[in-house]
């Protein structure tokens, strides 16, 4: 099974350094020097890891055959792709890889169906579940202890606890236009903010206080 685990960068200095956005919670392990790695697109590589350091909180890797800054910049948004056994599990404790929580049932503690997850989200402070609904519309439940309170693999399925608006947003929104077409007067209600970028990664994992 292949499984993102970072896309890079820009060109780092002039010896052929890259910075590197780490789409995996085991960077050392996939991200090491000798690891060979394909990419997409595939004409990229495959890229052999020469050397990776961390610089103010960054990764920086240099590849075998990319010496300068120019061979370095053409690598720019390149994904880059780890071969990882299908059976394999995440060594931490609440850590998921993507291909294990896809199509996963969503349900609430109570029984109610959501929908199921169609994608993993990773923005840069946690991780999102994109959840189709029945009806064909999509939900954002993040990926947190708070909100997703159990993943059971065995029985398909992901319990959540949302808080009120996460999933009945829009019977909040029509609540709120009744009422103020009953007084006259016109109400807001809160929308959960949406940051970042969404990318693919090979892990995911529930954030606590609030990488699968």
């Amino acid at each position: 099974m292949q499984l993102v685990v970072a896309r890079i960068g820009r060109a780092h200095g002039v010896k052929g350094e890259v910075t590197v956005e780490v789409r995996t919670d085991e960077p050392e392990l996939r991200l090491a020097p000798g690891a060979v790695l394909t990419t997409d697109p595939a004409s990229a590589g495959p890229l052999t890891i020469a050397t990776g350091r961390v610089h103010s909180g960054r990764l920086l890797l240099r590849f075998e055959g990319v010496h300068d800054r120019n061979a370095a910049e053409a690598l720019r948004n390149t994904l880059l792709i780890a071969d990882v056994d299908p059976d394999e599990l995440p060594e931490g404790e609440d850590e998921y890889y993507d291909h294990q929580l896809i199509d996963l049932d969503v349900v609430t503690e109570d029984g109610v169906e959501v929908g199921r997850i169609t994608e993993i989200s990773h923005l840069p402070t946690q991780d999102l579940f994109i959840v189709e609904r029945p009806d064909g519309t999509e939900v954002m439940i993040p990926f947190v202890e708070e909100i997703v309170t159990g993943i059971d693999l065995e029985e398909q399925r992901a319990v959540i606890d949302p808080p009120p608006g996460l999933i009945d947003d829009r019977a909040v929104i029509a609540s709120s236009r009744d009422e103020a077409g009953e007084t006259g007067e016109s109400g807001e209600t809160g929308e959960a903010d949406e940051a970042g970028e969404s990318g693919e990664s090979g892990e995911s994992r529930a954030s606590g206080g609030g990488e699968a």
